[in-house]
């Protein structure tokens, strides 16, 4: 406003010095017929003679270090090109989709000039609708057309002359004689005012919806009308307004691509439900289902709307006369790209990520290591293994990528055919059999170990070795709506006597809290109270103690007395409003940030609820177990997973290096960087390396309540036999809840099968079963590796 303002700075992570603050007005570029009528004012001349092609994977500068160059095997007119193999040949594609984000070209022309500007490249992803892309030359828009370009949707490489698309003839632009730059910026353009407008109408849609089922609940009476009309205020106008809201925005959309197709089918489909619930009210709560999955498909079109891909092979700055290339293949260059793909098929193995092997080195002399998280994981660790630990250590790495890696790996060292390191396979079955190295051997195993909390390695340890160096580390925390709570009057939990109240409450609603009937929910009730699940060098369960007994009374009780839903999809219940508390693994922050956007700040997730001790404090231990990460988890799998070493490798030096240097805090930081620059918000990397994680992008307060409750993770021993054990509990748990079968004597039971199980186990390796014949050495070792004291009656 006109005269004083104030504005203010708080401090929130990270130091900052601040030279000067300028506020001045952004300038508002020319259109191009008042830029052209100043080029004739002046003078110009076009250029002559003059055809600049500058390949897009050589960039000047990025946004983002992980928008770097990208290989399409599938278009024989890229340079360089094969039909198979790997080649860097162009920038962009998935990796090019947040807006904001821009790369930079610099080029020479030999002499001052008007020059057409041309991109070939291709939006191939998102049918139906553009991407948009701001272009800057020397730091400039030059005119006002070129502040969206729009790249439509084709499966093939287009060229895209400055100007075709909104103009009669080409664009030119003045460029002096010597070095330029051009720069494209992903925007949204015409759709931004559409998306704002979409996210709106979205989070009332929720509201509305958390309203319904307050007196309808989430599965209503389809006999019934409940007067829903009546009973909300101005229910019917808002239905019919949000109608005519959202047909507006398939209109408009219409309008801005001039096509109709998939992104226009979900806003037509919704608005017609929402004309149908206004005209006939009493038919709402038949109507409830589709209108929750309508408002979920609102949600994705947004998150997919948002995105904007483009993918770059060239970028030609060319004298007006010049006439440009053609984009698209040849036929008989498609036929022969896919006889030549085709041929590939035979020799090239698919498994290796990428191909590259020193000259003068065969493939056996290679460091092998397998991988079995993803293509795009395997790319990246890839590209970071050649320009960083192999540069830097001289050992070769030969990567392989591994589907089903947790089936693969027995039958492979069987074989005599394994790798000599798996990331993510630290399988303690191989370690007990003698199929993986035990890392203590190395001299500085202990300096290594301090880049990790000491409960990451309790899921591999056993006795005094360890058997897996951690590399991700997922654990639970509590997810609250905001908005709902505060709609409520009800305020986060912090114990568990909080969390019995609040139940009533949510059930009054007819909403629900959220808590998984599973072997980690009834360890988390145990650990809080101080006790273990398992007894000393895990040769009996605990679960026959006085106190366990009582937690599974506890845990049981929340599915019998409080009647909690036994299986839901939180995604969807938590984003409704109809789970508006829930603790799961903290992976779900991933998910929420890309699933459902309109509720960007009326959510978050805390330290989960607790035991009060006598002191004042709460204790809010949870477990985390060790975990083989399984195909389809990008980030964070619900526990401990770990690199190891295999004992038939006859490297056991290099694989240790290579362990060292994935694991450190640079290249774990550089990872998660990538990943998530990669595959989006969805891939929030959860490195096990403590300060690693913390200069992820991770907001202070959310750093703040990961680091606290990361500090009351404790680990689940390895336990030979271990699966009945878990396999017991849910059959104990299912007796008790389903089936209505006696606490006591079922808890006695199935703790008696899950014992025989581990006296089988341990005989046949030769350990100890009686806990009276265990040493009191090994009884203090075993104790030793637990995070948080217990007590032991």
């Amino acid at each position: 406003q006109e005269g004083v303002n104030q504005f203010r700075l708080d401090s929130v992570s990270e130091p900052l010095t601040i030279n000067a603050i300028r506020i001045l007005q952004q300038p508002v570029p020319r259109f191009y017929s008042e830029v052209a009528e100043e080029y004739e004012r002046l003078g110009l001349q076009p250029a002559q003679d003059v055809f600049v092609e500058i390949q897009g994977q050589d960039a000047l500068y990025r946004s983002a270090p992980t928008l770097f160059p990208t290989f399409d095997q599938g278009d024989p007119t890229v340079e360089p090109y094969h039909p198979a193999e790997i080649r860097l040949n162009s920038i962009g594609g998935h990796r090019w989709r947040d807006v904001g984000d821009w790369i930079s070209w610099e080029f020479e022309v030999p002499q001052s000039g008007l020059y057409q500007i041309a991109v070939k490249g291709k939006q191939d992803q998102r049918r139906g609708v553009y991407s948009g892309r701001r272009l800057l030359i020397n730091g400039e828009v030059p005119f006002q057309e070129a502040q969206a370009l729009r790249f439509p949707f084709s499966q093939h490489y287009q060229m895209h002359v400055l100007g075709n698309d909104t103009l009669d003839s080409p664009a030119l632009v003045y460029l002096e004689e010597g070095t330029n730059e051009i720069r494209l910026e992903a925007v949204l353009g015409d759709l931004a005012d559409l998306l704002r407008r979409t996210e709106q109408a979205l989070y009332e849609l929720n509201t509305i919806y958390r309203r319904i089922i307050m007196i309808t609940s989430a599965t209503p009476d389809p006999m019934r009308s409940y007067q829903l009309e009546q009973r909300i205020p101005g229910l019917i106008d808002r239905l019919r307004i949000l109608a005519n809201n959202i047909s507006g925005m398939s209109d408009d959309i219409m309008d801005i691509t001039g096509q109709r197709g998939g992104h226009t089918v979900v806003l037509e489909s919704f608005a017609r439900m929402l004309n149908d619930a206004a005209e006939r009210p009493y038919r709402i709560p038949r109507l409830l289902g589709e209108f929750r999955d309508n408002v979920g498909s609102l949600g994705t079109w947004i998150m997919q709307t948002r995105l904007q891909p483009l993918q770059i092979d060239l970028i030609i700055v060319a004298s007006p006369e010049k006439v440009m290339p053609r984009a698209q293949a040849t036929p008989l260059q498609t036929i022969s790209h896919e006889i030549g793909a085709f041929a590939a098929s035979f020799t090239h193995d698919y498994n290796r990520v990428g191909d590259f092997s020193p000259p003068g080195l065969d493939r056996e002399d290679m460091l092998r290591v397998w991988i079995g998280s993803g293509r795009d994981q395997g790319q990246v660790l890839k590209q970071m293994v050649e320009d960083s630990f192999t540069p830097n250590t001289g050992i070769p790495v030969d990567l392989e990528l591994i589907v089903a890696m947790d089936r693969l790996l027995i039958p492979a060292t069987i074989a005599g055919t394994g790798p000599d390191v798996a990331l993510g396979a630290a399988n303690m079955d191989l370690a007990f059999r003698g199929a993986l190295l035990d890392l203590t051997q190395f001299e500085d195993f202990d300096q290594v170990a301090t880049r990790f909390m000491h409960s990451a390695f309790l899921p591999f340890r056993f006795r005094d070795a360890v058997y897996g160096l951690p590399e991700v580390q997922g654990f639970p925390m509590l997810f609250y709506r905001r908005d709902v709570l505060e709609e409520l009057g009800l305020e986060v939990p912090q114990t568990w006597e909080d969390v019995y109240a609040i139940i009533p409450e949510l059930q009054k609603e007819n909403m629900e809290f959220g808590i998984r009937p599973q072997m980690q929910t009834y360890q988390m009730f145990l650990y809080q109270e101080g006790v273990p699940l398992y007894k000393a060098d895990v040769a009996e369960t605990n679960l026959d103690s006085e106190v366990a007994v009582q937690v599974f009374d506890q845990l049981t009780d929340l599915f019998t007395l409080y009647n909690l839903p036994l299986e839901y999809n939180l995604e969807n219940r938590f984003r409704m409003g109809e789970m508006p508390l829930a603790i799961d693994n903290y992976g779900l922050f991933n998910t929420l940030s890309v699933f459902a956007p309109e509720l960007r700040g009326e959510w978050g997730f805390t330290v989960v609820p607790g035991i009060r001790q006598p002191d004042g404090s709460i204790n809010r231990a949870v477990p985390v177990a060790g975990t083989v990460v399984p195909p389809g988890v990008v980030a964070v799998p619900a526990g401990t997973s770990g690199g190891v070493i295999m004992t038939a490798s006859d490297r056991y030096d290099e694989a240790w290096e290579f362990l060292k240097w994935w694991t450190s805090e640079e290249t774990q930081v550089r990872f998660g960087r990538e990943l998530e620059s990669l595959m989006g918000a969805a891939a929030r990397y959860a490195t096990a390396n403590v300060e690693a994680m913390k200069q992820l992008p991770w907001r202070a307060e959310e750093r703040d309540v990961l680091l606290e409750q990361w500090h009351w993770v404790d680990g689940v021993p390895a336990v030979l036999g271990g699966y009945y054990v878990n396999r017991q509990l849910d059959w104990l748990f299912r007796a008790i809840v389903i089936n209505n079968q006696p606490l006591r004597e079922s808890i006695l039971d199935y703790n008696r099968a899950a014992n025989e199980e581990l006296v089988r186990k341990r005989n046949e390796f030769g350990l100890e079963t009686k806990l009276e014949n265990i040493s009191p050495e090994l009884e203090e070792l075993y104790w030793s590796h637990y995070t948080h004291l217990f007590k032991l009656e």
